[in-house]
């Protein structure tokens, strides 16, 4: 496969050129002690010297005794891009083999280049050479093969630091590709649960509202890992749920109804926080708000902080991360005593 179909194949494959500009070595300095070339083009990179590839082919051909020990150590060198040995003639000798694959490598090095690097050190890093340590003619082989690997490995001295580096690098991409993948996961699921949300405006329904309700405000508090408890009962009261927040746990009262949270429903809720541990908050999550009469009564000290409609459709927006108004609402209350403190305001 020579020539321009060769070549297509090469240009087909995404550039993986390896970055060496920068990092932990100075690989400009030491160009032409390991056998790197400027390469051509507005990339920043290197290309592997004409003197490293020889010393690959020489390798390549004189540490194996038998054909097929070569092409299976080629096969597995090289398992990541099996179209380099495709239509390869391992009938030929040794040398046309080594001849063949290296000069496919130079063709496509802004395509192969990390893995030519691979290939010269792992085979500059051979100690033991079995087939030609049995040979009968031992004496006049191994040294030979011994002297190609000692010869590859005047070139990729340093390329052990230049694999480590795009190893860090390729982790560093990965990291970044799973954290761009999180962040689009959890940006559809805020925007589902924002369309529950206005669903749930047009709802007639308001014992099925309510449930549904609960149900969204589980899932919401799970998405921003708040260890949400689904609704539970005491011995003399209901729970609509809890959350861990921080160093603390709250338990939180559901309403969604047509008028405000009154001071009686208020009084009620902090009652029930107050008997609970000493590291105990509540979140009323209210529709409509709060009452005036239960904002002034809870205004100057308070166990409870107020999530509204609207702050909720602002978190839902993306305006704001649940945890961070939550963060600031608890600073406020610990500031001023108050239990109340929009969204809005937090801009």
């Amino acid at each position: 496969m020579k020539g321009l179909a060769w070549t297509a194949l090469v240009s087909s494959r995404r550039d993986c050129l390896i970055s060496v500009g920068g990092g932990s070595f100075d690989v400009a300095r030491r160009c032409d002690q390991i056998g790197w070339e400027p390469m051509s083009g507005s990339r920043a990179a290197k290309r592997i010297s004409g003197a490293a590839y020889n010393a690959l082919r020489a390798a390549l051909a004189g540490v194996f005794w038998y054909r097929p020990t070569l092409e299976k150590f080629l096969r597995a060198a090289l398992r990541e891009h099996p179209e380099l040995l495709a239509g390869v003639n391992f009938g030929v000798s040794k040398r046309e083999i080594a001849d063949e694959v290296v000069d496919r490598l130079i063709e496509g090095e802004h395509v192969y280049q990390h893995a030519s690097v691979q290939l010269m050190i792992e085979l500059a890093n051979m100690q033991r050479f079995p087939e030609l340590e049995r040979h009968e003619n031992a004496d006049k082989w191994l040294p030979r093969a011994q002297a190609a690997v000692a010869d590859l490995k005047t070139y990729t001295a340093l390329y052990e630091g230049i694999i480590s580096e795009r190893e860090r690098l390729d982790a560093e991409q990965a990291a970044y590709i799973q954290q761009v993948e999180l962040q689009r996961r959890f940006a559809q699921d805020l925007d589902d649960l924002r369309d529950r949300f206005l669903a749930m405006h047009v709802m007639t329904d308001v014992h099925e509202r309510g449930r549904q309700f609960e149900d969204f405000l589980n899932n919401l508090f799970a998405l921003f890992d708040l260890s949400p408890r689904l609704a539970y009962s005491l011995a003399s009261e209901q729970i609509d749920g809890s959350i861990s927040f921080d160093t603390d746990d709250y338990i939180i009262e559901a309403k969604w109804t047509k008028e405000p949270v009154s001071r009686e429903q208020a009084d009620a809720f902090a009652k029930k926080v107050e008997r609970k541990g000493k590291n105990a908050l509540g979140l009323i999550v209210s529709i409509n708000d709060l009452s005036e009469p239960a904002r002034a009564t809870y205004g100057e000290a308070t166990c409870f902080m107020t999530l509204s409609g609207s702050d909720l459709f602002a978190i839902l927006e993306g305006r704001i991360p649940l945890d961070e108004a939550l963060r600031r609402k608890k600073r406020h209350a610990n500031d001023t005593g108050s239990c109340h403190f929009p969204v809005s305001e937090m801009f």
